[in-house]
Parts: C-alpha cells; sequence; structure tokens
C-alpha cells in the first residue's frame, strides 16, 4: 500500500480479477457492470490496461512470449510463493497463469473496441494452441505443471516440469483446453490427489526433473521425490517444504468437482456432489461450520494452518450453487436464472 509496491509482485492476483469482474458482470449485466467507475477509471479501462501490460510488460518482469501467447511469470508470483526456504520457485510459464491468461483474454476480446478484437481473439487461441502443444504430456495424461526458465527465454525452449500438482484443473474450468478427451485424462489424473474435502498440492510420486529445498546450504529433501505429506515441524525446515508439496489444500478441491463435471458431463454432477461432500466432515470435525486452510497429505489428514479460511469456504459455496444450478437446468428448471458463462464447455454438456 501507498509507496511499497512489494504487495504487487504477483502473475496470479490480476488475473483473478478477471474472474471475479466477470461474475458480477454475468449476474449484474455485461454492459452496466464493466462501465461502472473503479477508482478514477471504469472496470473496462482497468482491465484492458492490465492486459496490455502484460503483453508489452510490467515493471516487475511479467510479460507474455510473443511466440506462444504464454504469459512468463517471475519466482514466487504465483499462489505457490513460498520463498523462505524457496520450496516452489516455478519462475517461467505455470500452467494456471496461463489457464488465467486465457480467461482474461476471453472478457478482453469481449470488452474492448471493435478494432482490438481481432487482436485479443488472436492471442486467445494462440495461447490454447500452446497450452494444448507445450503443456500436455501425452505420455503422462495430464498438464506439465511448469515450463521452467530464466527471464526472457521463450517457452518452447523452457525445461518442463511433469509434476503431478493440481493446479492443471483451472485449464478445464475455465476453458482454456477445449479437447474433452485431454479435459477427462486431467480431471481422472488429478483423483491421485483428492483427500476428504481438499486436494494434494503434490502427487506422491517420482518426478524427472528435480525439485531441490535448500535452508541455508542444506537439502532438505530428496529431489526426486519431493513429496512431504506432513505439514509440521519448525516453519522453513519443515512447514513451508511441505506447504506447496504435498500438503493438501481446501480452496482447490471444489474446482475439481467443477471439472469433473465439465469433463464428463451433467450425468456426473450425483458423482460431483458425492466429491463436494467429504468437506461436510471438515466441517463438523475442526472450527464448526468453517472450511481449514490446509490438511496433511498423508493419513489421517490433520487439519492445519487457519482454521476458518475464507478462500476455501467461498470457493466451496460458489461450486456447490453451481453443481445444483446445473443440476435444476438437467431437469429443465431455472432457465430464467443466471448461467456460469465462463467455459465454453459448460454450455455443450
Amino acid at each position: 500500500l501507498g509507496a511499497d509496491a512489494g504487495n504487487r509482485d504477483t502473475s496470479d492476483a490480476p488475473l483473478w480479477f478477471f474472474v471475479v469482474c466477470s461474475d458480477l458482470a454475468r449476474f449484474k449485466g455485461e454492459d452496466r457492470f464493466y462501465l461502472n467507475s473503479c477508482g478514477t477509471r471504469t472496470f473496462r479501462e482497468v482491465l484492458i490496461s492490465i492486459g496490455n501490460a502484460i503483453v508489452c510488460g510490467t515493471p516487475n518482469r511479467i510479460i507474455m512470449d510473443p511466440e506462444s501467447g504464454l504469459v512468463f511469470s517471475p519466482s514466487h508470483y504465483t499462489w505457490m510463493d513460498t520463498n523462505h526456504p524457496a520450496g516452489t520457485p516455478r519462475q517461467g510459464y505455470p500452467i494456471e497463469i496461463q489457464a488465467l491468461w486465457f480467461h482474461a483474454l476471453t472478457i478482453l476480446e469481449q470488452i474492448d473496441s471493435n478494432e482490438n478484437k481481432l487482436k485479443w481473439e488472436k492471442i486467445k487461441l494462440l495461447v490454447r494452441k500452446s497450452i494444448e502443444t507445450l503443456f500436455y504430456h501425452e505420455g503422462r495424461g495430464y498438464l506439465l505443471d511448469c515450463l521452467h526458465c530464466n527471464p526472457g527465454t521463450p517457452a518452447r525452449l523452457a525445461e518442463p516440469d511433469d509434476s503431478l500438482r493440481p493446479n492443471q484443473l483451472f485449464a478445464v474450468t475455465l476453458g482454456a483446453v477445449e479437447d474433452t478427451k485431454i479435459c477427462v485424462k486431467i480431471v481422472e489424473a488429478c483423483q491421485e490427489l483428492i483427500v476428504p474435502g481438499a486436494i494434494r498440492s503434490l502427487a506422491d510420486r517420482k518426478v524427472s526433473r528435480p525439485l531441490e529445498i535448500y535452508h541455508y546450504g542444506k537439502l532438505l529433501n530428496n529431489p526426486y521425490e519431493p513429496y512431504w505429506g506432513r505439514y509440521t515441524g519448525d516453519e522453513d525446515m519443515g512447514r513451508k517444504p511441505a506447504y506447496h508439496n504435498g500438503t493438501a489444500w481446501t480452496w482447490i478441491f471444489p474446482s475439481f468437482c467443477e471439472a469433473w463435471v465439465i469433463a464428463f458431463g451433467r450425468k456426473s454432477i450425483p458423482t460431483a456432489l458425492s466429491w463436494l461432500g467429504s468437506s461436510v466432515r471438515l466441517m463438523n470435525e475442526g472450527c464448526a461450520g468453517h472450511v481449514p486452510e490446509i490438511l496433511d497429505g498423508d493419513y489421517p489428514h490433520q487439519q492445519r494452518g487457519c482454521d476458518a479460511q475464507a478462500w476455501g469456504a467461498s470457493e466451496l459455496l460458489r461450486v456447490w450453487h453451481w453443481l445444483l444450478q446445473q443440476k435444476k437446468e438437467d431437469r429443465g428448471e431455472g432457465e430464467n436464472e443466471p448461467k456460469k458463462t465462463v467455459s465454453k464447455k459448460q454450455t455443450k454438456m
């Protein structure tokens, strides 16, 4: 705040702002909402400014690779931002940033002037193609988590990270991946990460690209088996290395349930509701009526971190309402209610 710009060192927050704006616009009316004041500018002007800044490059080194349309993110700029020690640096092209960027481009194509619509559409289609060609690993059947590289390196020359993480789910829920077969494989792969009411941040399996976690020169983990199943012990040597490398999170778990229905169609809504219903256990066993921040990846999945986490609860509520709405529409009810339009795939079920 004020003269401190440290809180701006994030690549995903501006892109999540697009998601929030599109949700609000859907309920308040597209034309009216984007013309509302957001400080000294309208929401439309702010969003267009963010899009142009990413294309041209921001002062804190976030920039679009013109060759692939993908967005480069400096180390520790995503939600996996633990940096003491550097447990999940992910410098390069993280998959969720590309999914969020695709969604942002969809909004920009809708709200920008007619002469700029074609520009955003071309980038959007390029991003989708790049995700399917550079991130999808046919042999493993899921999207790579990140293409690692230094600033200025094009995505095609970046080092692929084959670790199985839940970030790829946003490529499904935000419509960045259109191929239904790939969507199904992504969701099926992420089943490996599920625990009751949460989803693990890293699979318990070997990786080809080593993940080394050091603390003052001391290697804390096995780089080729980096899964860390318990969020316990000293903060820097135990909890932070585990934070995004096996710890299960509640806020992404509802997106798995959402992606399940997008991949398998409305016939799978009862299954998705059953998945989501496992969150009730957390609300009954922990802080009454609330959702915790994290759980141990290992059984018995002890609740950890914040006892009542807002983003976990809000995502649970959002997807629960969305699933019920999909269920009504499947029965031919609720046609006059607002429909989710973020992903075009959701309208094809």
